[in-house]
This record gives structure tokens, sequence and C-alpha cells, in this order.
């Protein structure tokens, strides 16, 4: 089964969170078709805004959003 993953990123207003201030002029990096090739793209780009503390790069797990059942039962 393929699994999904958005890399993307943004200007935070705490860098301890993912508060994303402007989602108008957030980085949509793109879709990945694997874990690794998401790491990657997302380590670059972070890696490009490092002194940069309120720019925040994250992976999103699509797949997870999409088929939810695939985490198992519901904890309640």
């Amino acid at each position: 089964m393929q699994k999904l993953h958005l890399v993307m990123g943004g200007r935070v207003s705490d860098p301890q969170t993912l508060d994303f201030v402007n989602l108008e002029a957030m980085d949509f990096v793109g879709v990945f078709p694997d874990y690794a090739s998401a790491e990657e793209a997302w380590s670059s780009n972070a890696r490009r805004t490092l002194d940069d503390a309120e720019m925040k790069y994250v992976i999103v797990h699509l797949h997870r959003l999409l088929e939810p059942d695939m985490l198992g039962p519901k904890l309640k």
C-alpha cells in the first residue's frame, strides 16, 4: 500500500509549537510516496532555513488521514 507524505513549512509564532502564523505564505514542498523521500525533502528545507528559528518544516503522514483505520482500534 502506498503511504503518502506531505512536506510543508512556514513561519511559526513559537518554535516550540506548530502554530503557523500565515497560512497563505506556507511553503508546500510536495507529496512523496514514502517516508525516506519525504524526510530527504524535509531535511533539505529545514537545513536551508536553519538560521531562522521561526521557520519550521514538517512531514504530514497523509496516509494516516486518508486511512485512519490503519492505526488500529480507536481509543476511547
